[in-house]
């Protein structure tokens, strides 16, 4: 089989979602939340192809109407509410297996744009040993002030303070995956069956554009956000 060195690029979107009904296709700053995500994979240069993997007949149309292919319906087997990531990415490379890299993207992130997919690529090549790029943010939380409870309700701090300081400026920087992408050696992919690998790089996103929508509430922060910064999603 001949396959490809261009990046394929999954965006994942199922109807059925739950604390945002038809959140996929909502209107964002006047486009459709999954156009958002469409646009900056198209306009990516790392990208050769643009596919969505849904079930949905009202998602596939907003989706080839933002520019996107959409060469398969996802199974229904695969788009309830306990089908992973992993196996929604594997059919979608079973269905499509010309590629050795591929990108999963979620339209729950539109505010990634086609510069942090190029230059998180861009990241990944300059490492070849690594198995992948993923995006990540700065964590609004610090593990070294977190706690456990034991069942008298005695706190036991989770991570030594490495300084014995409690202050916040003072802690290690901490960072965490924010959605955003997932870059992926397919064939590293098919082995571990994971999207993050234990020599994964980190692109880091800025906080304040690393939102993650699954809520109404997220969905109005991300909407004054697209409003207050004139991000369209045009671009």
């Amino acid at each position: 089989m001949n396959t490809t060195q261009g990046v394929l690029a999954v965006i994942t979107a199922r109807g059925g979602s739950k604390g945002l009904l038809r959140k996929n296709i909502i209107p964002l700053n006047g486009l459709p939340l999954i156009a958002w995500t469409v646009r900056a994979a198209l306009a990516a240069r790392c990208v050769e192809r643009v596919v969505v993997s849904t079930e949905n007949e009202e998602i596939a149309d907003a989706a080839k109407e933002a520019g996107a292919e959409v060469p398969f319906m996802r199974p229904q087997a695969l788009a309830t509410d306990t089908a992973s990531s992993v196996d929604v990415m594997m059919h979608a490379l079973d269905v499509l297996p010309r590629y050795d890299q591929a990108v999963l993207l979620q339209p729950t992130s539109p505010f990634r744009t086609a510069a942090d997919l190029d230059n998180g690529y861009k990241l990944w090549q300059a490492t070849p040993d690594a198995g992948g790029c993923v995006s990540v943010c700065k964590a609004t939380e610090s593990p070294w002030l977190m706690f456990d409870a034991d069942r008298s309700g005695r706190l036991a701090r989770i991570l030594p303070l490495p300084s014995g300081s409690l202050r916040r400026q003072d802690l290690p920087k901490v960072l965490v995956l924010n959605g955003a992408f997932y870059f992926i050696d397919v064939k590293r992919f098919r082995k571990e069956k994971k999207l993050v690998f234990n020599d994964s790089l980190g692109f880091e996103i800025p906080l304040e554009r690393s939102h993650d929508i699954d809520t109404l509430e997220e969905f109005i922060a991300a909407e004054k956000f697209a409003q207050q910064t004139e991000m369209t999603g045009r671009k």
